[in-house]
């Protein structure tokens, strides 16, 4: 029923870390990092490929920035994890994670050309993308998410900007615990206008997905709460057209690992907004479907992005290794009675 393609594929390099934005037109538009390895960032550059037929074909890949080359242990910067989004202006905006340091660049064009990359006040890594608050007194804003690792627990906190990034407010806590290695979060808003940040944790112990709630457009966060995704990694909540919600996420189960490596399995998560919203984990429901499995001994698989056509096909975007010798990105096309029947 899930239907795969090619978006990008270079055996003499590692691509991995994927996003996409669907513009007014139509076109599909994907970032991702393209990197010497996932462990090794001695070269880090952020790719750009397009698509005009719903994903069954992408443009060949394009530099979005200029190459960093250098030894990160010795404190040369690289980049990590792009994300993109589809402002309600039609304009698209790139959040580029440079040493934990995010830009934006915008394109007026659909993709074509972009501007030079603008300083935020964002720290930390692995950015949301660009959340723009569609409901409420705080519509028109913008949120950043990114995490810290610091003692005393790992940090997931929030910037915003009320004039569409001229000036941004924060950092807000979102979540951080002593025993928790909490990271990666992705902020979804409620149609009632309540925000929900869904994260991974990073012990590899499988634990579940943990959530915080905000009643106010970021501004503080109450919570932790689990949400029944077990062994929940990178997850990237966003609303359907149907009003239910679906989350893309690696699913890792802990333990050993396989040669050290514990991402096999992609799979995505349907819910509603009750659930979303629920304090108790026995008041939440999802279905999970598996998207994909790498069957490489030396597998990389799970961050992602996904849209939804008018038409209620959803486009997911994911990297994998599997049978090619390097990392690649994919794609997947499909509809929510894949995941359950009406």
């Amino acid at each position: 029923m899930v239907e795969k393609f090619i978006v990008s594929r270079d055996d003499s390099i590692y691509q991995a870390f994927p996003d996409v934005a669907l513009t007014p037109t139509g076109k599909l538009l994907c970032v991702f990092l393209e990197c010497t390895h996932h462990a090794d960032r001695s070269y880090t550059n952020n790719m750009v490929v397009a698509s005009t037929d719903r994903g069954r074909t992408w443009s060949p890949k394009q530099p979005l920035t200029p190459a960093l080359r250098g030894d990160p242990k010795k404190g040369d910067p690289s980049y990590d994890c792009p994300r993109i989004t589809t402002l309600s202006d039609g304009r698209l905006a790139a959040i580029i994670n440079r040493a934990h340091e995010n830009l934006l660049m915008f394109s007026e064009d659909e993709g074509e050309t972009w501007s030079e990359m603008a300083p935020t006040a964002v720290e930390g890594g692995v950015p949301d993308k660009l959340i723009e608050l569609k409901v409420g007194p705080d519509a028109g804003r913008w949120l950043l998410e990114a995490h810290v690792e610091q003692k005393g627990g790992w940090a997931v906190r929030n910037w915003f900007s009320d004039d569409q990034g001229k000036t941004w407010r924060g950092p807000r806590l979102i979540a951080q615990d002593p025993d928790l290695f909490l990271c990666e979060g992705s902020i979804l808003e409620c149609p009632g206008g309540q925000l929900v940040c869904f994260m991974r944790e990073n012990s590899h112990m499988g634990y579940d997905c943990f959530k915080c709630i905000s009643t106010d457009g970021g501004e503080t966060w109450e919570g932790l709460y689990r949400m029944p995704v077990p062994g929940c990694h990178r997850p990237v909540a966003g609303m359907l057209r149907s009003g239910k919600v679906l989350i893309t996420h690696r699913y890792c189960q802990g333990g050993k690992g396989w040669l050290g490596w514990w991402t096999q399995n992609f799979f995505a998560a349907l819910t509603d907004v009750e659930s979303c919203l629920a304090r108790d984990r026995q008041r939440a429901q999802c279905r999970i479907l598996p998207l994909d499995y790498d069957r490489s001994p030396v597998s990389d698989c799970g961050y992602s992005g996904w849209v939804q056509f008018p038409d209620g096909e959803v486009y997911v975007v994911n990297y994998c290794v599997d049978d090619a010798p390097k990392g690649h990105i994919r794609g997947y096309s499909l509809r929510e009675s894949d995941l359950i029947l009406a």
